[in-house]
């Protein structure tokens, strides 16, 4: 479909907000304790639905942020972002401050990370979870 003669019959609705993110995990038995180390609380799902079995955390607002494992996962190499598919999770922090926080919260539980970076966009706390998922705290410039 091209936009270019795209006419508009109706309006279009306010466009929503995310209201789950799930990653897919090799162990959810290493990576959920993991997780709910980095967000300081315990899991409000945690079920198998039969294809995969899931575990959820409330992010604040509305938002789950989850972690699925299949029981027939294709094997391979961890997380790479240059591959097809997602890039990176980044959690919205206010400003600086708030991701010198989040540095020394991560740096409490002992997880690796780049350092808070000054990048033209805004400051940002990259590190990676135990699948080597891409992960960062970020903050735009004020």
């Amino acid at each position: 479909m091209s936009f270019d003669n795209f006419e508009k019959e109706t309006s279009m609705p306010e466009f929503p907000t995310i209201a789950h993110l799930a990653v897919t995990v090799r162990d959810l038995e290493e990576s959920a304790p993991w997780y709910e180390r980095l967000f300081d609380s315990r899991p409000v799902l945690d079920e198998d639905t039969g294809p995969f079995r899931h575990v959820a955390w409330h992010l604040g607002g509305q938002i789950l942020f989850a972690l699925n494992q299949f029981p027939n996962p294709v094997k391979g190499s961890k997380f790479d972002e240059r591959q097809v598919g997602l890039d990176h999770v980044a959690f919205a922090c206010a400003d600086r401050t708030a991701i010198e926080q989040w540095r020394d919260w991560i740096d409490n539980l002992g997880i690796e990370n780049g350092g808070i970076i000054d990048a033209g966009y805004g400051f940002v706390l990259p590190f990676r979870d135990p699948d080597n998922i891409a992960l960062e705290f970020f903050a735009p410039h004020s």
